[in-house]
């Protein structure tokens, strides 16, 4: 016996709560980035320098939650790897990071009809349905700047929201420490790694 689910029926109440929900997601995010570059002036980076690893902490935060307005905060880890204990310094920048892509994570559910058809969200969605945990992790791992993307498929298709921040935390923990790292040995260093004369 079909449901009405079956035969393609929409309650229309539902219908109407979830668009109210996406609208409600996507004018927090644009209202919050509004909020973010008007007062651009007041993160300076002596600010955050000077609350240490809290601000090495917000500032990952901040930079990976805005969707639309890109935030340097990796360079920031690792300017103030010169300065704090890299190790430490990349467990907060890490943590800050992943919760900041919780944005993108719900922002999938507010933009899931408009992205369906991108051939980059098909390949993340294929990507994340075979292993979704290495994906997100691998994606993380490096300074990509579609990783919004990944999180947006994450949040549309579903993926638990634990799985996808500890998989994002590790990546992103990763990526953190190494940039503190680098910014601890110095740009001397670094050429030095990748055989930069």
């Amino acid at each position: 016996m079909k449901t009405q689910e079956d035969s393609g029926y929409k309650n229309p109440a539902h219908t109407l709560k979830r668009r109210i929900l996406q609208i409600a997601i996507a004018v927090f995010i644009i209202g919050s980035t509004i909020a973010i570059a008007l007062n651009r002036d007041r993160l300076s980076i002596e600010r955050f320098q000077a609350m240490g690893y809290m601000g090495v902490f917000l500032m990952a935060w901040i930079g990976s939650s805005t969707v639309l307005l890109p935030i340097p905060h990796l360079a920031f880890t690792f300017t103030m790897g010169a300065l704090l204990n890299p190790w430490l310094l990349g467990l907060s920048a890490g943590v800050g990071d992943a919760l900041g892509e919780i944005t993108g994570y719900v922002a999938g559910y507010a933009v899931e009809e408009e992205v369906e058809n991108s051939k980059l969200y098909k390949q993340l969605k294929t990507w994340m349905s075979h292993n979704g945990d290495l994906t997100i992790f691998v994606l993380s791992l490096f300074p990509v700047p579609f990783f919004d993307l990944a999180a947006m498929a994450g949040g549309i298709v579903g993926y638990p929201l634990w799985r996808f921040m500890l998989a994002t935390w590790a990546g992103k923990t990763i990526k953190a420490i190494v940039a503190a790292w680098a910014g601890f040995y110095g740009i001397g260093w670094m050429a030095n790694l990748l055989g930069i004369e």
